[in-house]
Parts: structure tokens; C-alpha cells; sequence
């Protein structure tokens, strides 16, 4: 008789992620990669997976998130529409991040490890070595804003979530990351990049960066008019500092910021009262926004 195997057999929940088959739920996506499976079935040379319905185009795939995204909106007041044409980024935009760190050579890899860059998925196998690896993953962090998923480094974005886990890497190195550098117990572990998500009304923009545990008495968010200077320590050990430039200017008087147990919450306040297509200067443009309420007057 076939080995039994463990399986996950309901779909992708959001927000707080997780499976609806199961309660676990987590923050962010590297902690939903690793909820174990919650049922039991025999293995299997036949591939039962029903055959996937013909692939949506592209244009319908931009109309259906927009469709989405104007529904998530609160009806009152109603939600408005407001095209943009692509324009330059406001400001520099920010620096990129460190390059990911390699494996140690004085490290055993044990067979059957799994690469750690996410979206590569290979497997150490001893008998092949490490002969002619090639790496092709996402740098970025995953990122899913208003029923869009996609990662932060490209600008591919989909609907479903088997649709995401396809989503080809975008970048290649020459190595495998299978078991990384030692980590010293008493050293934080510096953060390149947090998953955010933002939403806006005529005056504001409301933006979450998904850090857990943030220590108050250690973290500091200062406000300019085209950027936020964020240094933020945790009580688990995780450091994350960066200069995050802004699409648009805001009033630094204005604007506030709340540390919350799962993530820092910013208020924004618009210097213009212009719509805001993407949070940061440097993020990909989809060509439309979505706003809650009127369009202030400047």
C-alpha cells in the first residue's frame, strides 16, 4: 500500500495569512511557508489535480483587481477613480538592498535541504554536488495589496495564489543559500525589507509595515517632507533601518505614527492632496489610483 502523505486541501486565506482548511495563522509570508499540513492521504503516481481553467488575459486580469480594490473600499463616502498618467519618481529613489549572504563553507549541507531565497525551491541532493547551481529566485519580500499578489522586486501581479506560487524568479545567482552564515546568539538580525501596505483618502495616506514585537523605547520614526527615516529594534532580536523616500511630499507636523503589536501604522498627511499611485518613490506604477472620499482642493 502507498505511504501516507500530508496535504493541505483547502485554498489561500488572507489577512492574517493562512490555509482555510486550518487555524494557524501568521503575518508574514515566510512564517505561512512553514504551517505544516493538516491532512492525512495516500501518495500517489496519478496526477487527480483538476485541469486549470483557461489562463485570464492581462487586461482582464487589471480589471478584475480594480474591480476588487473598488469594492474593499469603504461605500461611504464613495469610492473614486482617479486616472494618472506615468510620470518620473519624485524623489532619489532609495538605496538597493545588501546583497543576500552565502552559505558558510565550514557548514555540512544535509541532503535534501531547500534553498532559503525565496521563489527557488531546489533541493540539496550529495550525490550532484554543488556543480553549476544556478539560484533563480525573488529578491524582494511578497507583497499583497488589495487582492493583487506579486513580490516587490518585479512587477508581475495575479489573482489567485497558485498563481503566485508560479511567478518565475527574477533574479539569478551563481550559488544556492541552503544552510547560510552562523548567527551570533547576542547580534540582531539586520532586516533588508518588511512587507507595507497602504491605503489613502484626500488628505492622507495610511500606510502598515508588518514588523512584529517593535520595541518603543529603542525605535524612532522621523518625519521629512519627501521621506520617513525609520530605525526600528524588536524585542525578538530584528533590526530594521531605512530611508523610505516618498511618491509625493507630506506635512511632517501633520503626519503620526502608532506602534502596534504586529506592525507600525503611519499617518500621512498629504502636502498637495494629490492621489498617491504607489507608497514609495521607487515602487512599480500600475497607472491608476485608488482613493476613499473627494479629491481635496489645493
Amino acid at each position: 500500500m502507498a505511504a501516507a502523505k500530508c496535504m493541505h486541501k483547502g485554498n489561500f486565506a488572507h489577512r492574517p495569512l493562512g490555509w482555510k482548511c486550518c487555524k494557524p495563522r501568521v503575518l508574514t509570508f515566510d512564517e505561512f511557508m512553514t504551517i505544516p499540513p493538516c491532512t492525512t492521504g495516500k501518495h500517489s503516481t496519478v496526477d487527480d489535480t483538476p485541469a486549470p481553467e483557461p489562463k485570464p488575459k492581462d487586461e482582464d486580469i487589471e480589471a478584475k483587481i480594480e474591480e476588487q480594490r473598488i469594492k474593499k473600499e469603504n461605500p461611504e463616502p464613495p469610492v473614486a477613480r482617479v486616472a494618472v498618467a506615468a510620470q518620473p519618481p519624485r524623489a532619489t529613489p532609495s538605496p538597493a538592498p545588501p546583497e543576500d549572504e552565502d552559505d558558510d563553507p565550514e557548514i555540512p549541507v544535509p541532503d535534501g535541504a531547500s534553498c532559503k531565497r525565496r521563489g527557488c525551491g531546489v533541493s540539496y541532493k550529495e550525490e550532484e554536488g554543488r556543480a553549476g547551481e544556478q539560484c533563480i529566485h525573488h529578491p524582494g519580500q511578497a507583497q499583497f495589496h488589495e487582492g493583487s499578489k506579486g513580490w516587490t522586486c518585479c512587477k508581475k501581479r495575479v489573482l489567485e495564489f497558485d498563481e503566485f506560487m508560479k511567478i518565475p524568479g527574477c533574479t539569478t545567482k551563481d550559488r544556492h543559500l541552503f544552510v547560510g552564515k552562523k548567527k551570533d546568539p547576542a547580534a540582531e538580525e539586520q532586516l533588508t525589507e518588511v512587507r507595507n501596505d497602504y491605503y489613502q483618502t484626500a488628505t492622507t495616506v495610511i500606510a502598515s509595515l508588518y514588523l512584529k514585537k517593535i520595541d518603543k523605547e529603542r525605535s524612532k520614526v522621523e518625519f521629512a517632507a519627501n521621506s520617513i527615516d525609520l530605525d526600528l529594534h524588536t524585542a525578538d532580536s530584528k533590526h530594521y533601518q531605512t530611508c523610505m523616500t516618498l511618491f509625493a511630499p507630506i506635512k511632517p507636523a501633520d503626519s503620526a505614527f502608532k506602534i502596534m503589536g504586529t506592525k507600525l501604522e503611519l499617518t500621512l498627511a498629504k502636502a498637495d492632496g494629490a492621489g498617491w499611485p504607489v507608497l514609495r518613490a521607487d515602487d512599480p506604477q500600475t497607472g491608476s489610483i485608488i482613493q476613499a472620499g473627494r479629491a481635496g482642493r489645493v
